[in-house]
C-alpha cells in the first residue's frame, strides 16, 4: 500500500481518524482547510526564502490531498469520484510545478482560490444534508 511513503501514510492516518471521530463530511472540510494552511504556509515561507521549509509545508499540503484522493469511494461516487480524483491530482502537480518558480504567489494563490472553492461546496453539501435536505446521492461516502 503506501507503506513506503511515511507522509502518505501519515495523511492516511489522519484522514482516517478523521473521519472516524467526525461526520465525514465535516472530515473532508477540515482537511481542504488543513490543506489550505499548509499552501500558504509554503508560500510565505517560499517569500521569505526558505524553501527547505516551504517544502515541508507543501509536501504536508499535498499528503492530505493524496489522503482524500486515495479515500474516495468510485463505486457509489461515480463521475463525481472520477472528478474529484482528477482534481486532488491536477492540484498537486500543480504545486509541485510553481513551487520555487518565479510566478508562485500567482499559481499558489490559483490553487489555494480552487480548494477554498471545494471546501466551501462541501460545507453547503455538509449543511444540506444536516438541514435534512435531499443530497446527492450518498455524498457522504465521497471524500
Amino acid at each position: 500500500m503506501m507503506m513506503h511513503n511515511p507522509m502518505a501514510y501519515m495523511a492516511n492516518q489522519a484522514y482516517r481518524g478523521a473521519a472516524t471521530s467526525v461526520p465525514p463530511l465535516k472530515a473532508v472540510s477540515m482537511l481542504l482547510g488543513g490543506a489550505i494552511t499548509f499552501l500558504q504556509k509554503s508560500l510565505a515561507a517560499q517569500e521569505a526564502r526558505r524553501f527547505e521549509e516551504g517544502h515541508e509545508y507543501l509536501l504536508k499540503a499535498t499528503a492530505i490531498l493524496r489522503g482524500l484522493s486515495h479515500n474516495l469511494d468510485f463505486t457509489r461516487g461515480g463521475a463525481v469520484a472520477e472528478r474529484l480524483f482528477q482534481t486532488y491530482n491536477s492540484v498537486i502537480v500543480a504545486s509541485h510545478r510553481a513551487f520555487g518558480r518565479p510566478h508562485v504567489r500567482e499559481s499558489f494563490r490559483r490553487i489555494i482560490a480552487a480548494l477554498t472553492e471545494l471546501r466551501e461546496a462541501w460545507e453547503y453539501v455538509d449543511a444540506t444534508v444536516r438541514a435534512g435536505k435531499p443530497a446527492p446521492a450518498d455524498s457522504a461516502r465521497m471524500g
